[in-house]
């Protein structure tokens, strides 16, 4: 694979931030031979956090990208059951408060529901034309992705971006600035370096697009898969599940080649005052947070090993995604930071490096670039944005929280059937062909 190093580009380019959506963009930039070094903070290629779900837009920007990609994200997939592989999630209520006295409650006419019961299940559509879903490992995907890049030519670490100047050369290049005080001139800036990007803050050069705290937290743990298949059986353990409650949902599901069942249990806050947005908690902090669910949640908390409490956040929509003084582009979080509760923040990345990858490819000077940032800007943010609004949304959905739905668990299942679809169905082939036509309508 080519390193760019023989490009005929007039442009050298620096993606900022080596993770998922970083190598991502390295991959498809080095098919169309672009120049490029990656400055990563960290002293190595490196992802936090345990299992990440990939939906079937996710699935299918990986296919259009590369075949490598797409191989390499299937050597780490985990499956589910066969007779489970077409579903996102199956639908549980976990809180007791949800429950009579008689400790069952009303769903779909059925008076005799038990919490901790199967309610429905969530299907991808047209799943036979798809397929390929799947949970995996963060950092097992991100060694993977390493594995389609030539990362001792390419990759510089322990570079932690601190500011952007003009060249004082005149070819309007970007000097980057790093915490170990050495520098580095590129004609632009790949910021992809997550929600809290130094990128994002230099382009927009205001604290106002700062993540926001949600009003949300999420306790993340693993459970071995034997652990859990003792505590729940093996259909639940095995298989995706969303667990409902008041102010509070848990997921499960299994990563790792079904080694590892991954949770995370979701539960609202009104605040978050602590500078530190990952805390490593108790067991007994957790369990007061679940203290009124059933003995099926319970029993999920309880097994985590060495559980965390993350708070999550989110970006107030930026007014661009470009600029070019200095010349930045965001992708991914950098530019769209979302609450997890769609399980679609990691695959907007990856359609993220396809349309402004392929961009890119196209450009043959300085100018060709703006355009080809202007053009990626346009398609994508409409689409990225939705996406944050809506997760938060959905965030407040599972926890029977959104205005208009309360605990209704028929209208849940009404709106769960609905809501993924305009991210799911995405036509990513029109994107770029929409964002191709801006690019050469402007050359």
């Amino acid at each position: 694979m080519m390193n760019g190093s023989s490009s005929t580009k007039p442009f050298n380019l620096a993606i900022v931030g080596g993770g998922i959506t970083g190598l991502t963009l390295a991959i498809v930039l080095l098919q169309h031979n672009v120049p490029f070094t990656v400055y990563e903070a960290a002293h190595e290629f490196g992802e936090i956090g345990a299992g990440v779900g990939f939906g079937p837009n996710a699935v299918r920007a990986m296919k259009l990208i590369s075949p490598s990609m797409l191989e390499a994200y299937n050597r780490c997939r985990t499956l589910q059951w066969e007779s489970k592989q077409s579903v996102w999630f199956g639908a549980r209520v976990g809180d007791m408060r949800k429950a009579g006295d008689d400790g069952t409650f009303e769903y779909a006419g059925r008076p005799d529901m038990k919490i901790g019961d199967q309610m429905f299940e969530v299907h991808y559509p047209k799943f036979e034309e798809i397929g390929g879903v799947g949970g995996v490992h963060r950092a097992h995907f991100l060694d993977q992705l390493v594995q389609l890049i030539p990362s001792s030519s390419v990759a510089r670490f322990g570079k932690r971006l601190v500011d952007l100047s003009p060249a004082a050369d005149g070819s309007e290049d970007v000097v980057l600035h790093f915490a170990d005080g050495t520098a580095a001139q590129h004609t632009a800036v790949l910021g992809c370096d997550g929600i809290k990007s130094q990128t994002r803050k230099l382009l927009l050069g205001t604290d106002a697009y700062n993540a926001v705290f949600s009003g949300k937290c999420a306790y993340r743990g693993l459970v071995p898969m034997p652990k859990a298949i003792e505590l729940l059986g093996e259909e639940k353990a095995m298989n995706s599940q969303i667990y409902f409650g008041y102010h509070g949902h848990i997921l499960t599901f299994p990563i790792e080649k079904g080694k590892t069942m991954n949770v995370v249990a979701f539960t609202s806050r009104e605040s978050w005052t602590r500078p530190e947005w990952v805390v490593r908690v108790t067991k007994e902090e957790l369990h007061d947070d679940f203290r009124t669910w059933g003995p099926t949640a319970m029993a999920i908390v309880s097994a985590m090993e060495r559980p965390d409490v993350w708070a999550l956040f989110d970006h107030p929509p930026a007014p661009t995604y470009h600029g070019t003084k200095p010349r930045i582009c965001l992708v991914g979080d950098a530019a769209h930071a979302t609450t997890p509760h769609q399980g679609s923040g990691a695959g907007m990345g990856i359609e993220d490096c396809y349309t402004l990858g392929n961009l890119i490819g196209e450009a043959n000077s300085i100018e060709d670039l703006d355009k080809a940032f202007r053009a990626y800007d346009e398609v994508r943010r409409p689409r990225t944005h939705k996406l944050v609004t809506t997760s938060n949304d959905a965030g407040r959905l599972w926890d029977f929280e959104l205005e208009g739905h309360g605990d209704d668990v028929d209208a849940l299942q009404r709106n769960m059937e609905s809501r993924m679809h305009w991210i799911w169905t995405h036509d990513l082939r029109a994107d770029l062909e929409k964002a191709r036509a801006i690019f050469r309508e402007s050359t």
